[in-house]
C-alpha cells in the first residue's frame, strides 16, 4: 500500500464499521442501493467485465453480478472488502491501492469492459494520488471502454482537476450530469457523474 488515503486520515475511528452497518441496515430496510449500477448495466454487453474500483462494502459490484456481469472489486480498507466477501458471494472482492492497481499480479490479466468509481471514492483516495488511480484504472480497461465516475463537487477535488488527470490517462469525456440517474449537468450542482471512453488505438 502506498499513501494512507483521506478514508483513513480525514474520518474518525470507527468510521468504517459505521459505514458497513449503515449500508446493511439500508440493504435490510429494501432501500434502492443500485442506481449506479442501473447506468453501468444500461452502458455494457450482457455479461460485460467490469472493475468495481473502491468498491466499499459491495453494494455497486453485487448488484451488477446480479445482472449477469463479471465483477471484480477492489478497495483499500480490509474492513470494507471483508463486509463484501461476507454479504455478496461471487464477484471477487481484493485488498489493494487504486494508485498501484496491478490485478494482474492476482490472475486477473483480462481487460475490462467498464469501470466504476461510485461512491465518492475519487474525494477518498490518498491525496496528490488522483491522476495516479485514473491513469491505473484506465490501464485495466479495454480500448473503447468506459469509465464512469461519480463524485461530489465540494469534496476538495475540483472538477477542473479531475478532466485534467482523466485526461493525462487518455481517457476521453463523453457525458457529463449532476447525478446517476442521467439529470442534466449544472455548473452549480453538488454532484457530478461522468462518462469516460479509453480511445481505440
Amino acid at each position: 500500500m502506498g499513501k494512507p488515503t483521506r478514508w483513513v486520515t480525514d474520518t474518525k475511528p470507527g468510521h468504517s464499521d459505521w459505514y458497513i452497518d449503515r449500508f446493511r441496515r439500508l440493504a435490510a430496510e429494501g432501500a434502492d442501493l443500485a442506481g449506479e449500477a442501473r447506468l453501468l448495466d444500461a452502458m455494457v454487453p450482457p455479461g460485460a467485465r467490469i472493475l468495481d474500483a473502491g468498491c466499499g462494502t459491495g453494494r455497486v459490484g453485487a448488484a451488477l453480478a446480479a445482472r449477469g456481469h463479471r465483477v471484480v472489486g477492489v478497495d483499500a480498507d480490509p474492513a470494507l472488502v471483508e463486509a463484501a466477501r461476507a454479504d455478496y458471494p461471487g464477484p471477487r472482492w481484493l485488498v489493494g491501492d487504486l494508485a498501484e492497481l496491478d490485478l494482474a499480479a492476482h490472475g486477473e490479466s483480462e481487460p475490462f469492459d467498464a469501470a466504476v468509481c461510485a461512491g465518492n471514492v475519487m474525494a477518498f483516495v490518498a491525496p496528490g494520488t488522483e491522476s495516479a488511480v485514473l491513469s491505473r484504472i484506465a490501464a485495466h480497461v479495454r480500448p473503447d471502454g468506459v469509465v464512469v465516475v461519480g463524485f461530489g463537487t465540494g469534496r476538495g477535488y475540483p472538477l477542473t482537476e479531475f478532466d485534467a488527470d482523466a485526461s493525462a490517462a487518455q481517457l476521453r469525456r463523453e457525458h457529463r450530469f449532476s447525478s446517476w440517474d442521467l439529470r442534466p449537468w449544472r455548473d452549480d450542482a453538488d454532484f457530478a457523474v461522468t462518462v469516460l471512453r479509453k480511445p481505440v488505438g
